[in-house]
């Protein structure tokens, strides 16, 4: 984390639309899936998936190259979901926030968060890790912008 800033926040109980893949790089299909599903139903924001939250479903298994990967859009009203994608009422939590810049960098960043909390008070929390996807999905890998969201407690 070499310095950078670590915020404490607490997420609010929010219902979100999601959308799930498989595979070797299941976060493209995953959000391919969102992506088509809000296009059909003009939830996006000039053409664009407004800002999303990721996590590995299930998380890569040793000797295996497949994982998988869930996308979550926070829905504001009603919305009665079809096909692929289900509804999440999702209870929130405390998390401590770090940012990442560059999906090169998300695996090192995600570690150097885990260590910082082990030097704090907080203790692990049980609630969903988080990455919330700031910049479009299909941005450059390079220009990937994303606020990792680690679970504590008090």
């Amino acid at each position: 984390m070499d310095g950078q800033q670590i915020r404490i926040v607490r997420l609010s109980p929010m219902r979100v639309l999601s959308a799930h893949a498989y595979g070797e790089s299941p976060e493209t299909a995953a959000f391919e899936k969102l992506q088509r599903y809000a296009e059909e139903k003009n939830l996006l924001q000039e053409g664009q998936l407004p800002p999303t939250f990721g996590f590995n479903n299930p998380n890569p298994a040793p000797g295996s190259p497949n994982y998988g990967y869930e996308v979550w859009l926070p829905l504001e009203g009603e919305l009665d979901p079809s096909g692929d994608i289900r509804l999440v009422d999702f209870e929130g939590g405390l998390y401590a926030v770090a940012s990442c810049y560059g999906l090169q960098n998300i695996g090192e960043e995600w570690l150097a968060l885990a260590k910082w909390r082990e030097g704090t008070a907080y203790a692990p929390g049980q609630h969903q890790w988080l990455e919330h996807l700031l910049s479009p999905p299909n941005a450059a890998m390079e220009d990937f912008v994303f606020d990792l969201y680690l679970p504590v407690a008090e």
